[in-house]
């Protein structure tokens, strides 16, 4: 898998992909992840990259041509299956969105600064519009990196055992059960007894109720969603 991720802060995006689960899956070229410095394509002298919006009001708007010549670009030496723009009006982002974006090959990320990108973006290049939450935040970057890592765990050999994001919250439409390690009893807080019977079938069923249970009470609006 490629990344490109367009964006006027990089080093916003560092951290994320130098430790962890995301990190070890770049040392392996399972994916490569590409920060592009939107800033390099800006105009004139000072690489300008905003504006003031037509028809006034506050705050800025990022121009049309450095976005456009840096895509254009990318554009000249891959075929990408996305061109995701990272907005609050975009379409939630699911665990079933995660999976389906794992198979793609190339994917652009365009992360947004100020008021946004000027509309023509959107109309001329975006394929598909994100949004993490019904929130506003300084920039696309934090979301463009939960996007990555949530895609990237999912991808064939980075994960040591491959069956444990099958048991993510979410994969089945209903919210993970509750997990215990050792000790068994800490301090009369004791392991279900299922969980020490060494009966799979039990555990399984018993995981799988939980798992309801626990989603009736903390979501149920994904029962609703999925009824």
């Amino acid at each position: 898998m490629h990344i490109d991720i367009i964006t006027l802060h990089p080093g916003l995006l560092e951290s994320p992909f130098q430790h962890s689960i995301v990190k070890r899956a770049i040392e392996k070229k399972l994916v490569e992840v590409n920060f592009i410095n939107l800033r390099d394509y800006g105009i004139g002298n000072y690489k300008q990259v905003d504006d003031s919006p037509f028809g006034g009001g506050a705050g800025m708007v990022m121009t049309i041509e450095p976005i456009a010549k840096c895509i254009e670009e990318l554009k000249a030496k891959r075929t990408y299956d996305e061109v995701i723009y990272l907005s609050p009006d975009g379409e939630l982002f699911n665990q079933q969105m995660a999976n389906h974006f794992s198979m793609a090959k190339n994917i652009i990320l365009l992360c947004g600064h100020y008021k946004g990108v000027d509309e023509r973006v959107r109309e001329l290049f975006i394929t598909k519009e994100i949004s993490i939450g019904d929130y506003v935040l300084s920039g696309g970057e934090l979301p463009a990196a939960i996007f990555c890592d949530a895609i990237i765990r999912l991808l064939p050999g980075v994960l040591s055992d491959e069956t444990s994001a099958l048991s993510d919250s979410f994969q089945d439409n209903l919210l993970a059960p509750p997990v215990y390690t050792r000790p068994a009893d800490y301090k009369g807080l004791k392991v279900p007894d299922v969980l020490l019977s060494g009966d799979p079938k039990q555990i399984e069923n018993w995981r799988h109720e939980q798992s309801i249970e626990r989603t009736q009470k903390r979501r149920p609006d994904i029962l609703k969603k999925h009824e």
